[in-house]
């Protein structure tokens, strides 16, 4: 078999979730970037078909938030929000709930966090809020740990899909748990899966990692969406 043969017979199947079948298993950020000239190409080259953005990040709507939504309708990409920086169940209801307004959208990357250093999941906030969701008709992405019982619960509230860590955000370690890794997708293997990243093809992926050299690794989590302008309930 040739190259080229091997290359297409090894295409990965497309990816459902909540009944949308994606071509591409790379979702991508839009934290980050400096401007719409380069968040767009870069969408384009990695071949996303659904990019994550904060709320906080575009709810001024106005000129900012029309421009956006504008590029996002030319790239014909999904859109996925998500609740950065929410700390407690009510807070990320409350922010998946604006989400759904100004976006026009019900999915949603379901974010609880219980640490500031690691940004590790708070999973008992996000059960609770992901039940509330689901019930909500959203469709839930929940940013969950590795942990077996906690993805149990998160799928018994009603989550299709579930978005494991592998390391802390922004730390560039890689998976550090691949043992649970492999126990999650032994326990669901019809359950989707998504990590923090995912690669267009092994050979690209190799040859341009290469080129552009691994990140410094970190001891501490690195959030990509600033805490500046997260958005702040009262319900007193």
């Amino acid at each position: 078999m040739n190259l080229h043969a091997h290359m297409a017979s090894a295409t990965p199947a497309p990816l459902t979730v909540y009944g949308t079948a994606l071509s591409s298993r790379m979702f991508i950020g839009t934290a980050g970037y400096p401007s719409p000239d380069v968040l767009a190409p870069a969408v384009k080259v990695s071949g996303a078909e659904v990019v994550t953005v904060s709320l906080r990040r575009e709810s001024a709507g106005g000129r900012v938030g029309e421009a956006f939504m504008e590029l996002i309708n030319a790239l014909g990409v999904k859109l996925l929000p998500n609740t950065a920086g929410c700390r407690t169940a009510r807070d990320a209801i409350a922010t998946a709930e604006m989400a759904r307004e100004l976006f026009g959208t019900d999915w949603i990357k379901l974010e609880v966090i219980a640490n500031d250093d690691t940004l590790q999941p708070d999973v008992f906030g996000l059960v609770e809020a992901a039940k509330a969701l689901n019930a909500s008709g959203f469709k839930v992405f929940p940013y969950t740990t590795e942990d077996l019982s906690v993805a149990e619960r998160l799928l018994a509230a009603g989550c299709q899909v579930i978005m494991p860590w592998g390391a802390p955000i922004g730390t560039g370690r890689g998976i550090a748990n691949k043992p649970a890794m492999r126990t999650l997708r032994a326990y669901f293997p019809g359950v989707p899966l998504v990590m923090a990243e995912a690669f267009a093809t092994s050979v690209k992926a190799g040859r341009l990692g290469y080129e552009a050299g691994l990140m410094a690794p970190r001891d501490m989590a690195v959030p990509s969406t600033p805490v500046a302008g997260t958005p702040f309930f009262d319900f007193n």
